[in-house]
Parts: C-alpha cells; structure tokens; sequence
C-alpha cells in the first residue's frame, strides 16, 4: 500500500499502531508479522537501556555531554530497519538507535560523546558519516552524497536526518531546494520532538507542519505519528524505494515529544510544562508496542526480565571495553580535518607533538 502521494498542503499524519496497541486495518501484513515487531521492540529495548547506562556515565563524570533519545527510539529503529546496507545514512546526534543498528558499537559510541575521533570511525557501518552536533549542517553533506549517487547511476538512497529545530535554518532549506530541483535519490527525515533546546515549536515556525515545508521545493512531504514504529518504517521503507527507482526525495516528518532534557547540559523542568510532558509519556513507543505484543500473546514480564537482564550484559561488556581502550593521541585534533594535511597545519602538529606531555 502507498502512504506517499502528490504533493499537497493538506498532510494528514498517518499513524498504523494506535496508542492502545491497536493495528490499522491499512497496515501492511509485513508488518504484522511477529518477527518484525518483536525485532523492532527488542531494539529499541536495547536503546533505551543503553541510552539511560550512557546518561547515568555522563552524571558520574566518565563520559562527556550527551544528548538522550528517550520517548524517541521509534523514529531510529524504524530508520535502521528499513534503510539498506549499500544505502548511506547521514546521521544527526540523537540517532543512537539508528546507529547500531547500522553497525556501530555501543563502546564507539561512548567514544564519540567523549570527543574521542575513534567514535566517528567504524567500517562496519559501510559510507555512513558519523553523528552531526552542529544543526542542519549534515543537511547539505548528504544532498551532496545523493548528488554523488545520482551522478554515478546507482540504485541507492541518502537518509539524512534532524530535528524540529533544524527545519528553521538555511541548511535545510537549501538541500531540500537542490533535492527538487535535481530529482535527487534522498530521503529527509525529521524527529518533530516539539523542542530546539528550550525553543517550543509554535516559536519556531508558524507553519501548520514540518512536512509541509516540503512544497516550496517541490517535492512530497509526508507526517507520521513518531512513536509508531510501523507507521515510521512504512513510510521510511516507501520513500527509499521511490528514492533508489528514480523517483526523487521525499521529506517525512515524525511527530513525537522529547521526554528528557535536550542534552545533559540541559534542564527541562525550567521550561517544559510538566502536564504535557505527563501526557506524551502515555503515549510513549516502547508502551504501545508491548501492548501490541500482549495483545498476540508474544510478550510478558518473563520475557521482559529476560531481555532487559542480557542487554544489561551486553551494555556492561560494552562499557568495559571503552574503559579499557588506551588514550587517543591528542593529534587526532589534526589528523581527521583533511585527506591531505595542508602544510601550515603540518608545522602546527609536529610543533603541538613536540611539546613535553603531548606524546601519545
């Protein structure tokens, strides 16, 4: 079934797995199936534990600022399930979900949000580029990297994500420009948690929706209920598969509230209202799914017990594993900037190396 259709203004939000567990009628049987939910469940399981171990690290001082997706590991499981391995994902910094499942470690993971270069380098992820902290900038690396796609006549897509924040900047509006314009094989996906830091949506825009920003520049935008994991992966899976078949990009938006603060560096409770954020708890991911799990008999706290105790075990090995990998050089600063080190920042790093207690 096709949810993407002709652009228009009026963009209704689509939504296949109903807060009470319920499943549409106009849901694709493939995703009815028990291996797929369970899969998606199991995953973001595994999010959500080891986003909550990474910020408990952060609170004890091991590891740097880090930016939580809790209440938000729908839209990343659903990404990482539906995007393919030869397809290139362009990640933004609450893209944790999306990222195992791409193929990065936990114990990397731990490494990029300690500013450590070996946590943006993993070959297992194939061309993925790594997390993104400035806003909307991987916006136009990843029309580039389609560009690239297209130029070369390959059957692939680009995925890029952001936020809700980041559709108010140039550097999205300019890639989603050149996407239409060009016809490019991308994919723009935007978690519409309500917040740009502490900037509430209705200061950000005075646009009805995100998805609709997609019109100026010609191409489809599409909502959907961002803590529907089946509604996410339908959408995602269909604009991939128009991407890759020549048909240009698509923009989705994923509605969902952010539950945490924006970063660990963040307070929420100075600017959030406590009553909303109570009543986009009920209507969180994780509930929804293991209500539909219930329902057919394919979940109970047994197996939830189990399962929470073997990722514990996983996130446990993980986080050893980090702990014990030896100090990175303090010449990454320069040796990740370019492909070939210009001269005058050849003589800054062999002075900088040269220095008493610079040696690695």
């Amino acid at each position: 079934m096709a949810f993407i259709h002709d652009i228009a203004l009026n963009i209704p939000t689509l939504c296949l797995l109903q807060p009470d567990g319920e499943l549409s009628p106009d849901t694709p049987p493939a995703l009815t199936e028990p291996d797929f939910c369970l899969r998606a469940y199991r995953h973001m399981q595994l999010t959500r534990l080891f986003d909550q171990r990474t910020v408990n690290l952060q609170r004890t001082g091991k590891l740097g600022t880090y930016a939580s997706c809790l209440g938000q590991e729908a839209i990343s499981a659903a990404i990482g399930m539906a995007i393919a391995p030869e397809d290139v994902f362009v990640p933004y910094y609450r893209d944790q979900g999306t990222q195992l499942l791409r193929g990065m470690s936990m114990s990397a993971i731990l490494s990029f949000w300690c500013g450590d270069e070996r946590g943006s380098q993993c070959e297992s992820a194939g061309q993925d580029m790594p997390g993104c902290i400035p806003i909307a900038t991987q916006m136009s690396h990843a029309a580039g990297i389609a560009t690239a796609m297209k130029l070369r006549g390959e059957k692939r897509a680009t995925l890029v994500s952001c936020g809700d924040g980041a559709t108010s900047r140039g550097d999205f509006y300019e890639p989603m420009n050149l996407a239409g314009v060009w016809h490019l094989p991308l994919v723009m996906v935007i978690n519409n948690n309500h917040w740009a830091i502490s900037v509430p949506l209705h200061a950000q825009t005075a646009a009805a929706t995100l998805a609709q920003k997609a019109v100026a520049a010609g191409i489809p935008g599409v909502r959907v209920d961002g803590n529907d994991v089946v509604g996410i992966y339908a959408l995602v899976q269909e604009a991939l598969h128009r991407a890759r078949a020549g048909k240009g990009p698509t923009v989705i938006e994923c509605v969902t509230y952010r539950l945490c603060d924006h970063t660990t560096a963040d307070d929420m409770s100075r600017y959030a209202d406590p009553a909303e954020r109570e009543r986009a708890a009920a209507l969180e991911p994780m509930l929804r799914l293991r209500r539909f799990l219930e329902r057919q008999g394919l979940w109970d706290d047994a197996k939830q017990t189990a399962l929470e105790a073997d990722i514990n075990e996983r996130i446990d090995a993980a986080e050893a594993a980090w702990l014990a990998l030896p100090p990175a050089p303090p010449t990454d600063m320069f040796d990740h900037l370019y492909a070939e080190l210009p001269p005058e920042l050849q003589e800054q790093r062999a002075a900088y190396a040269d220095r008493p207690g610079r040696q690695p």
